[in-house]
């Protein structure tokens, strides 16, 4: 086995699961942004057809990692998978309606070949995308700020407790910075006058989000008291805001000197960075409670599973995630270039 010990092992699968979170916002994120776009920036079907085949072989895969993320949440920190799954339980189950329908709208639409048809699994394909994103934001801004658990871990409030004005927030962040990472994304695969009308959506995106991102701070510092109480104690953590401005600076500069490869990374590394400072906020809580912090919070050390599973799992995790890795880099490798529409394509 490894050999660590229990509270080296609950870091290193906080860390793990930082990087599952991580992974999923990227490849899945872009994915989404397209499908945000998807209804204001095509003008006829052909372009939508290539707005969907952008991402038709390499969407659900990118899905893989909410899935892993969450069987290592389960795995790795049972009570806080139970927790999590009961107070967002309503909230879970509309994410898994938008990705539900996204994945039937990406499927569907070209089965038949009739105008209203089409439209109606277009409408489905944005909408779901929408939904699911926002969801995703609301419940990162939950994360931050805390929900109503009792000594029994157990969650207090109502739906419309999650629905607060932080979280709401959060939630228009996540739409447009996903929405920006997809509009830069699809730059990336288009040509020609659709390529052309990209240039001014990835502007409005990163207008939209600067802007957003700009309120998310303010209500950051004065809804989180304890937002940066972990980076007083560890200054080394102020890295990640620092190369997330730099990330921030970087998309719009690129954009300007037409070098949407360094754009796109950009943007990948500011995703990474909003995963990073959500984890190093909340450290070492896994669910904040709002009623009592210090003693009905659920951390990395009271709701973790063994040291023998997660030292079993560590060693599975090593042996396994060069593969999802190697596997991921090959489908991106072989579906690389601009797309082309073709009869078997959706």
């Amino acid at each position: 086995m490894i050999g660590l010990e229990l509270e080296q092992l609950q870091v290193v699968w906080y860390l793990l699961l930082g990087l599952l979170l991580a992974g999923y916002a990227v490849l899945d994120g872009f994915d989404l942004g397209v499908g945000i776009l998807h209804l204001v920036v095509p003008r006829d079907d052909r372009e939508r057809r290539i707005i969907v085949n952008s991402i038709g072989p390499i969407w659900d895969g990118n899905e893989v990692w909410l899935v892993t993320f969450g069987g290592a949440l389960f795995a790795a920190f049972p009570e806080a998978y139970a927790t999590v799954f009961s107070a967002f339980y309503e909230a879970l189950m509309l994410v898994l309606v938008g990705l539900i329908l996204r994945a039937v709208s990406i499927e569907f639409r070209g089965k038949v070949h009739a105008p209203g048809w089409r439209r109606l699994w277009d409408f489905g394909f944005g909408l779901g995308s929408a939904l699911a994103t926002f969801i995703f934001g609301v419940a990162v801004g939950n994360a931050m700020q805390g929900i109503a658990l009792d000594q029994r871990h157990e969650f207090t409030g109502h739906l419309v407790d999650l629905l607060g004005p932080y979280p709401i927030v959060v939630g228009l962040l996540a739409l447009t910075v996903f929405a920006m990472h997809g509009a830069i994304f699809l730059y990336l695969k288009t040509e020609g006058d659709l390529q052309r009308r990209l240039v001014t959506w990835m502007w409005r995106s990163f207008g939209f989000f600067l802007v957003v991102f700009f309120v998310t701070t303010v209500f950051t510092l004065d809804r989180v008291p304890h937002a940066t109480a972990n980076f007083a104690d560890q200054p080394l953590l102020w890295l990640i805001p620092g190369l997330m401005i730099l990330a921030l600076a970087n998309v719009p500069r690129s954009i300007f000197q037409s070098k949407p490869g360094r754009a796109f990374a950009s943007s990948c590394l500011l995703v990474i960075c909003l995963v990073g400072l959500l984890g190093a906020t909340v450290f070492p809580d896994l669910v904040t409670s709002t009623v009592a912090p210090a003693t009905n919070s659920l951390t990395v050390h009271n709701a973790s599973s063994s040291a023998k599973t997660l030292d079993i799992m560590l060693l599975i995790a090593l042996i396994g995630m060069p593969f999802v890795v190697g596997y991921t880099a090959f489908v991106y490798w072989t579906f690389r270039g601009k797309v082309v529409i073709d009869d078997h394509s959706y």
